[in-house]
């Protein structure tokens, strides 16, 4: 069987109200990685359309402070502890616009951003690797000492080099593959805790 985008997971995603499928990703990666708590301060790196940001905001509460950027529009969600921000994150200016509107530094910063995918698969794993560099850097000016950064990024030969340079840089790296992810699929996500000396 061939790539099905409205698969059982995305009509499931339907019919509880989550923007997308990847929202299952990221419940599942809380189960395993206890990545949220109340009151928690995230980033939502690539956040359109929303699921992340819906799992997020249910995670951290009322209490909490949710802010993703994405540079497609990405609606609004009706809740005070979310903004949406629009942006390309590889400008100076738009870390200046989500450190304001996060009010304090990140606990947990999140990446879902995937590269336009080109059907070449080194050049995408290879695009997907720096943008996990990327929010590898960003998540270094946004968390305070310690916290966690979850990003997407495609398998392939240059994957264990990223891993080595974060850990490098004081970061605790585990390599995680979600059910819900398609089976044809070869992404996965790591999971790193960022130490005192992580400031990517």
């Amino acid at each position: 069987m061939g790539y099905q985008r409205k698969d059982a997971w995305y009509h499931r995603a339907k019919r509880e109200g989550y923007r997308s499928r990847a929202a299952y990703k990221l419940l599942e990666l809380d189960r395993r990685l206890r990545l949220f708590r109340p009151g928690q301060r995230v980033v939502d790196l690539g956040c359109a359309p929303g699921g992340w940001l819906q799992v997020a905001a249910e995670r951290v509460g009322r209490k909490g402070r949710v802010v993703g950027i994405d540079r497609l529009a990405c609606k609004p969600l009706p809740l005070p502890q979310v903004t949406v921000l629009r942006g390309d994150v590889t400008e100076p200016a738009s870390l200046t616009k989500i450190r304001r509107a996060l009010e304090g530094s990140a606990q947990l910063v999140l990446s879902d951003m995937a590269p336009d995918t080109s059907g070449v698969g080194f050049a995408d794993h290879v695009r997907s690797v720096e943008l996990v560099r990327l929010a590898w850097q960003l998540a270094g000016r946004l968390l305070a000492g310690r916290g966690r950064l979850l990003a997407k990024v495609f398998a392939g030969e240059d994957l264990a080099g990223l891993v080595a340079e974060m850990e490098e840089q004081g970061g605790a790296v585990k390599r995680l593959r979600p059910a819900v992810t398609r089976k044809a699929s070869r992404e996965l996500y790591l999971a790193v805790t960022v130490g005192a000396k992580g400031k990517g």
